[in-house]
């Protein structure tokens, strides 16, 4: 089971579904680091089968050297970052409100939420080939609050988180509803 701290919870709270993008986004950011590794080593073989003395020299080699270490560093930055912001990045549903925690960068995070009730519309798409193929999407939660619109990008089964936040939301404004009118 996945421990996380809710940020400010309120009394009451229980989280009832944790978010982050589809295993797909994170599949593809891993390809496209095979291909920066792979790609500029071919490269390198060939120039080496064009100009075999290239690491003979005094000037060249640590060129080279440098190059290649400051590209794999570049290559290595790219995957992390990409790990960071996948894993980091995430939506809570609560009982009582919507949690949106983004990683900007390295040192920056923000954190936005939404109380179910003020939840005036939701939609979810899955738009292209490969979002309807593997089933993730979009879902935008549309509010009269300050926030106006959340968006929950490239999330798994949008059509069952839309689902979810729908009925919460109906229930918490029936409670609210009912609340406000007893009190």
């Amino acid at each position: 089971m996945f421990i996380y701290s809710l940020p400010g919870k309120l009394p009451g709270e229980k989280i009832i579904k944790i978010i982050r993008r589809d295993i797909f986004i994170l599949i593809k950011k891993v390809i496209l680091t095979l291909i920066l590794i792979v790609l500029p080593a071919l490269a390198f073989g060939m120039m080496l089968a064009l100009y075999p003395n290239l690491l003979n020299g005094e000037i060249s080699y640590p060129l080279i050297v440098l190059a290649v270490s400051a590209y794999g560093l570049f290559v290595w930055l790219f995957s992390f970052f990409s790990f960071i912001d996948y894993y980091l990045d995430l939506w809570i549903i609560t009982n009582l409100r919507i949690i949106d925690v983004r990683q900007e960068g390295f040192f920056s995070r923000t954190v936005a939420e939404v109380k179910l009730f003020q939840i005036q519309d939701v939609t979810s798409e899955l738009e292209g080939f490969f979002q309807f193929i593997f089933r993730f999407g979009n879902v935008y939660v549309q509010t009269a609050a300050e926030v106006g619109r959340f968006a929950f990008g490239q999330i798994p089964h949008p059509e069952k988180v839309r689902d979810i936040i729908i009925r919460l939301a109906a229930q918490d404004k029936e409670k609210h509803h009912h609340d406000v009118h007893h009190a």
